[in-house]
């Protein structure tokens, strides 16, 4: 191949383009650099950051409570005893379950005799205890304390005598239903708690007329749960009472038994006893107050 020869004209070929130089910076004889600001904000935090760190540590130790004096935490210790609510005593239950406990008395007779009788306490007369459940003037006794009898009378806790009839009765339970016929102004029906609680150990009031003698209070412990019993009235098998220690004797019978509280968990039914005497020995039965209570069909809580 022939190779052309190239002409060029009398001008010299253009040089191939360059990038062009950065300016030239001519500093001034004395001047300081300047410094580089790539990363001058970075360095603007650190005394913020340090100055935050102060102002948290300050409230932090600011914000701790001072060491409290033995004395101070002595006045504390005093000041949340004194808060504390006392715990309730027997005074206390017998006080708020009295308004609702009635003596109970019954005899056969029905005519002046009868009366008479009632008063001054033969012994054809039945005496035991109720307890008022529905400001109506219904309430719970057992069973054996009324039955066969023609005349019942009951004792409110301000005096109030007044007649009353059977209304209802569960004998498997030991249980009657009395309806007063005559109500004091200020009758108090009883309040009923639950046994679902209830354990050995749980203190106790028994309130009842003892021997007519009353109204009075023993105290004592549930001693179990779950009992059974056969009542020498009736000759009939209770089961599912509670066991207590609290004395009680003949005239208890169909009284609550309460808490502390003075909320009714049962009503005293009978009470174990070899001999013949038919006095406490520290075992005595009462039927849980839901059972007491489904005797009239009431729920009581």
């Amino acid at each position: 191949m022939r190779r052309r020869n190239v002409v060029y004209s009398g001008r010299p070929a253009p040089a191939p383009s360059a990038a062009p130089k950065p300016p030239v910076v001519v500093q001034k004889p004395g001047a300081k650099p300047q410094p580089k600001k790539r990363f001058a904000w970075r360095r603007a935090l650190v005394p913020a950051a340090v100055a935050l760190l102060v102002v948290v540590v300050a409230a932090l130790w600011l914000s701790q409570p001072p060491a409290l004096t033995q004395a101070q935490v002595e006045a504390l210790v005093h000041r949340a005893i004194e808060d504390m609510p006392p715990k309730p005593t027997t005074t206390d239950a017998f006080e708020k379950i009295l308004p609702s406990v009635v003596a109970v008395r019954a005899t056969p007779d029905d005519g002046e005799e009868g009366t008479k009788g009632m008063e001054t306490g033969k012994q054809d007369v039945q005496r035991g205890t109720g307890v008022v459940i529905v400001e109506s003037g219904i309430i719970l006794t057992n069973l054996h304390v009324v039955n066969g009898m023609r005349r019942i009378h009951v004792t409110f806790s301000d005096g109030t005598d007044a007649e009353a009839e059977v209304i209802g009765q569960r004998a498997e339970q030991d249980l009657a239903v009395l309806q007063a016929k005559t109500l004091p102004d200020d009758i108090m029906p009883a309040t009923m708690r639950s046994t679902a609680g209830l354990r050995p150990g749980d203190e106790v009031v028994a309130v009842g007329f003892p021997f007519g003698i009353g109204p009075s209070a023993s105290a004592g412990v549930v001693s179990g749960l779950k009992r059974d019993y056969i009542s020498p009235e009736g000759k009939r098998m209770l089961s599912n009472l509670i066991q207590f220690d609290a004395a009680v004797n003949p005239g208890n019978s169909g009284g609550p038994l309460v808490t502390l509280d003075g909320e009714v968990v049962g009503i005293v039914t009978g009470l174990l006893n070899p001999t013949e005497q038919r006095v406490f020995i520290g075992i005595g039965f009462a039927v849980p107050i839901e059972n007491a209570a489904s005797a009239i069909g009431l729920s009581p809580f």
